[in-house]
């Protein structure tokens, strides 16, 4: 039989064919393996972050007047804070007593979730330490654990310093990363 042509013009007609061997099946080897993945970003927690600068409550900004500095505090909208985390901080180079951030706190307490004094990163930091130190790790004993490095949420280095020693008394083996790449870290003699 001869071979002739077919509308894209490639060849057609007899031939020999190739037996390609059957396709073995895929294995996920990482979906079947021991590790388990532990997502700090799962242990973010929900809530509204708010930065109060308590310079605006000082004269000019820098001067703590006692009485003036009562006043403002007693008629500021403290129910916008509700449910809120808060980072307490004075955005001037003022100098002021401890008393200061306790008695603003005085007035958050009863409406916001935690505050601190200290940066956006700090209270992330003070977060994630309390909820750290809560966690229970004796359901990952002789696990073979990965952290997982990536995330979307604003997770501190400080969270993964503080898992890896909470884990890494109960663990078998602990790495960092993604299960296709990850970084070895502390194997159980």
């Amino acid at each position: 039989m001869d071979a002739g042509f077919n509308e894209r013009g490639s060849k057609t007609g007899t031939g020999t064919f190739i037996n390609y061997p059957t396709m073995e099946e895929i294995v996920n080897r990482i979906a079947n393996s021991k590790l388990v993945t532990f997502n700090l970003e799962d242990l973010y927690p929900a809530g509204e972050r708010k930065y109060v600068d308590i310079s605006h409550w000082l004269y000019e900004g820098i001067i703590l007047r006692e009485k003036d500095f009562r006043q403002q505090l007693k008629e500021h909208d403290w129910e916008q804070y509700t449910g809120c985390y808060i980072a307490l901080y004075c955005g001037t180079d003022a100098i002021l007593p401890a008393w200061a951030f306790m008695l603003v706190t005085t007035y958050l307490a009863p409406h916001a979730k935690y505050v601190v004094t200290g940066s956006k990163t700090e209270l992330e930091t003070l977060l994630f330490s309390r909820i750290i130190d809560q966690l229970d790790v004796e359901k990952y004993r002789d696990q073979y654990l990965i952290i997982k490095g990536c995330t979307n949420k604003p997770v501190p280095e400080n969270a993964y310093l503080q898992l890896l020693q909470k884990l890494q008394p109960v663990v078998k083996n602990l790495m960092f990363g993604e299960a296709c790449s990850s970084v070895p870290l502390y194997k159980k003699k």
